[in-house]
């Protein structure tokens, strides 16, 4: 993949926005980092839940929902961390160069679908009609996948690539890492 132009420096002083793609990427970094692992611990506790307790799926809600049921039942819970996760890939993106900036952008262009089903589901929590004559709200493509296999895949589909990005990111070629605003680079 070739280089992908950088548009102007970011200045490592100013406006919040740039400074977390300058001076505090690296730590805006793991910070989102984290919430990505959060979102993960959820869905990986409804597999277990499911895969390996043997609890019936409307009775898997993850490690929070067993907690408090009605974020998950309400869509609070995963719209939320839809949300975080596609504005983080959104406001951390200028940071990112050449080959992992590409990878980054695949990254926001699965979660950026990932969202619209989200809204999906929580449009129909928050009216209380279900979509697609669905007993519980229903995304697009869980009319063919169910949703605990659905999102696990749309989950590992967008992690990926974050993944890759990051990894490329801080150990970036010689020429990507002269242009770089941050301190991510080992």
């Amino acid at each position: 993949m070739a280089d992908i132009a950088y548009p102007a420096a970011l200045p490592s002083e100013g406006r919040f926005i740039d400074r977390l793609n300058t001076t505090w990427h690296e730590k805006a970094m793991y910070l989102y980092m984290g919430i990505v692992v959060l979102h993960w611990i959820e869905h990986i506790s409804q597999a277990v839940q499911i895969w390996l307790i043997g609890m019936p799926r409307p009775e898997s809600l993850g490690a929070l929902g067993l907690a408090a049921p009605w974020l998950v039942r309400s869509e609070v819970m995963h719209f939320g961390f839809a949300l975080l996760m596609i504005v983080g890939l959104v406001i951390l993106r200028p940071g990112f160069l050449g080959t992992a900036r590409v990878w980054w952008n695949i990254s926001l262009g699965i979660q950026a679908w990932h969202f619209v089903e989200h809204s999906l589901l929580q449009t129909q929590a928050i009216l209380g009609w279900n979509f697609f004559g669905a007993k519980v709200p229903t995304s697009i493509v869980q009319l063919w996948v169910p949703r605990p296999e659905l999102h696990l895949v749309y989950n590992a589909l967008v992690f990926i690539p974050m993944i890759i990005a990051a990894w490329m990111h801080s150990h970036p070629r010689p020429e990507v890492a002269s242009r770089a605003q941050c301190t991510c680079a080992t």
